[in-house]
């Protein structure tokens, strides 16, 4: 797990910058000089919306236009948590340029044209939101872990609403369950109302950047308002019958938190597809891809090869089946996802469907006795 100490600091030089709290270093610094030179304010992005942003700077927050800085790529827009190099005046204001990312949480769309989303950018923690209000659905937090893990920032879920499971054995299960689910995960149950948990959750986020994400109800802005000290962000009541709560963020915002490091609260996702996330898939389900290690077959699909180690797990007890379910299900996914972007892997999809569909033929004919 990363720790506070891990960050980049400010030189002296730099320390006493009002962009210190916003997460300015001396990398940032030199990666800005180059526009620096040409007499451009260095700025983050603190939120977006119809092509203007608003922009932390040494001077204040301002305004700006993205106008010089929206590609039709859906993947280079200006996003909150970018550092940008913004105009020093005019009406409107333009920014002219982000720097180099050093981490990206990103998306799948809903639309047609199978189109990235970024959500937040220069991120070192991705704080996975889940209600303990509700039956847990480690299906949805595997998702989540997988986009953490591929943005490049070290994930930790947060089990919020605590002090709605009283018991502490009930409690402790519930945490166990989701660990199993999260190979190499910071697991955390924190209740906002009674500030149980907040402590430890408030030292792993200090000195970095967090972006905070779940669905709906959740509890993602009740916990923003307790890591800020105060009612910041606007909260509306979960629904009785399903403890589904409706969008209370519309907006990516980036907040200081007064005890280190900013965090980046996020409208409640109902949708979350992977986006080339191959490597963050396998980080999720590390113990599979450990256990495939001992497979006969090198190309083994864990499906009904002989010699599969990884079906010997799940038939042994070691490897839960819906955690293989869970595997195959997010492989799939990201495999259409980037056969849609990328010819080569469409290619391949074609030529093992042509293999596996020689064998199968095959393997009626030998059974009719035809061979």
């Amino acid at each position: 797990m990363t720790s506070s100490s891990a960050f980049p600091t400010p030189s002296a030089s730099l320390a006493l910058s009002p962009l210190v709290p916003y997460g300015w270093d001396d990398a940032w610094a030199d990666e800005f000089a180059p526009y620096d030179s040409e007499g451009l304010v260095a700025g983050r992005v603190i939120r977006v919306d119809r092509g203007q942003c608003d922009v932390a700077t040494a001077d204040g927050v301002i305004r700006a236009d993205t106008a010089f800085v929206t590609p039709h790529d859906p993947l280079r827009v200006v996003c909150t948590g970018d550092w940008v190099a913004v105009e020093p005046a005019g009406n409107p204001r333009y920014v002219r340029a982000y720097l180099p990312r050093r981490t990206a949480f990103v998306r799948s769309t809903s639309s047609k044209r199978s189109e990235g989303q970024i959500l937040a950018a220069n991120v070192d923690h991705a704080v996975v939101a889940v209600s303990l209000a509700v039956e847990l659905d480690l299906g949805r937090v595997e998702r989540f872990l997988a986009l953490a893990w591929e943005s490049g920032a070290q994930p930790v879920v947060v089990l919020t609403k605590a002090d709605l499971v009283p018991e502490a054995a009930t409690l402790a299960h519930l945490v166990q369950d989701v660990e199993t689910s999260a190979p190499g995960v910071p697991v955390l149950a924190v209740s906002s109302s009674t500030g149980a948990g907040l402590d430890v959750l408030e030292a792993v986020l200090a000195g970095g950047t967090a972006v905070l994400l779940g669905q709906s109800g959740a509890g993602k802005s009740t916990l923003a308002n307790a890591l800020l000290g105060e009612d910041v962000m606007d909260v509306r009541a979960t629904r009785d019958m399903d403890g589904k709560g409706r969008h209370t963020t519309t907006t990516r915002n980036l907040l200081v938190l007064p005890g280190g490091g900013v965090l980046i609260d996020t409208p409640g996702l109902r949708g979350v597809g992977l986006w080339d996330a191959g490597s963050g898939v396998g980080q999720v389900f590390a113990e599979i891809e450990e256990f495939a290690t001992d497979c006969r077959f090198q190309d083994c699909a864990h499906v009904a090869e002989p010699g599969c180690a990884v079906l010997a797990a799940v038939e042994s007890g070691e490897l839960p089946e819906r955690r293989l379910e869970s595997y195959r299900k997010l492989l799939r996914e990201n495999q259409r996802i980037v056969a849609k972007t990328d010819a080569r892997v469409r290619a391949e999809i074609r030529r093992d469907w042509k293999r596996k569909g020689a064998e199968g033929r095959a393997a009626m004919e030998v059974k009719r006795g035809r061979c």
